[in-house]
Formats: structure tokens, C-alpha cells, sequence
């Protein structure tokens, strides 16, 4: 099977495979502040990691959503770890609420102080990255259209780990669970990892 993306047969395929194909994507699970203290706690499940020397996160927002707003009025943001125990409460930081709710006391989750920003994390989360803001970049179609979408670029200046996750000097990620975001409504956990050896030639 092959399609352009602007000519899908939607009577083979009456959903758009696109995010069942990129896929599982780590949760963006974000909070953020306004300039007036309004705290903001959604999920994205267009985000990832960019770099390691400094570590640096990326999240898209399709829309520009009280996330992105926020993150352009103060300059800070956390990254909280969703998990298998907290996917009840993530999804239902995803609920589409008026601007100036505050999701996390809604899903009924804890707040707990981040130390370098302002943002607070998900106290419940295992671990979380406190991030500054380094630059918000609109998308554009390849024609220079733009789309309405925002990727937000965040260097971690601070790390929580809770400490029965760290094994051996390692993070036992298998045991954090972390879940993942897959096509449709679907979502995938972390449950077993495999090891392969960098070849060096």
C-alpha cells in the first residue's frame, strides 16, 4: 500500500496512520506557569529528548495551548515522568479546560516544588526535568505554509529521580514503567528491555 498524505482512501484507511506508525512516543507530561501563577499540567505525545551535552527536550503543541503560552511568558517548564501508576491522572490532564484551570488539582494529583524553576512537578512522578525555555520554533509545510503548530525547545538545568528507581549506579527504567503514546487511542507501558553493544567498526 502506498498514499500521498493528501489523497488517503478513507474508505481503506478511515483513520490517519500516521501516529500508529511513529510510535511508541515518550509523554511529554508538562507543566508550566503563567506570568500571573496559573499552573498548567498537559500531556504531549510529540516529544523526546534532542541532545545529551547539555540534555535538552523538545515537545510540539498542535494549536498554540496555554503550555506554549505559558512557557513564552516566564521561560521555565518541568517534564514530569507518565507512568503506568499515573495514566488515569495524566489522561485526564489531557481534558480540554477553560485557560486559568488548573489540571493537576483537578486529576487530583500533588504538587511538589521544583528547585531551579518555578513550574511545580507531579509529586507523584518518579522523575521530572526542570527545564528553561532556549526557543519555540512555528512549523511550516514544506511550501512555507504555516501550520499552527509550535515546537517548543527546552534545555534541563535539574533532574528528580526517585531513588529506588537508580539500581547499580542505573536508572532501572523497566521498573518506572513509563508509558508511551501510540495511533489512535492506544498506548504502550515499559515493561522488559533488551541490551545491544554499539559495533565499533
Amino acid at each position: 500500500m502506498f498514499y500521498a498524505c493528501d489523497a488517503r482512501d478513507r474508505t481503506v484507511l478511515p483513520h490517519d496512520p500516521f501516529k500508529a506508525i511513529v510510535a511508541p512516543r515518550p509523554i511529554g507530561w508538562i507543566s508550566s506557569i503563567s506570568a500571573k501563577g496559573e499552573v498548567n499540567l498537559a500531556p504531549y505525545s510529540f516529544f523526546n529528548g534532542v541532545n545529551s551535552r547539555p540534555p535538552m527536550v523538545m515537545f510540539a503543541s498542535e494549536g498554540r495551548k496555554d503550555s506554549v503560552r505559558n512557557i513564552e511568558e516566564t521561560g521555565e517548564f518541568v517534564c514530569n515522568l507518565a507512568t503506568w501508576d499515573l495514566r488515569d491522572a495524566m489522561n485526564a490532564t489531557s481534558a480540554p479546560l477553560p485557560h486559568g484551570v488548573n489540571e493537576m488539582e483537578r486529576a487530583g494529583l500533588a504538587a511538589a516544588p521544583s528547585r531551579l524553576v518555578k513550574p511545580p512537578r507531579v509529586a507523584a512522578a518518579p522523575c521530572a526535568l526542570e527545564c528553561k525555555l532556549v526557543r519555540v520554533v512555528p512549523l511550516e509545510t514544506h511550501t512555507h505554509q504555516p501550520v499552527g503548530s509550535h515546537v517548543v525547545f527546552g534545555e534541563v538545568v535539574g533532574v528528580h529521580i526517585d531513588d529506588r528507581y537508580v539500581v547499580d549506579g542505573r536508572l532501572d527504567t523497566a521498573a518506572l514503567q513509563p508509558i508511551a503514546r501510540c495511533g489512535y487511542d492506544q498506548y504502550a507501558v515499559v515493561e522488559a528491555l533488551f541490551s545491544m553493544t554499539r559495533p565499533e567498526t
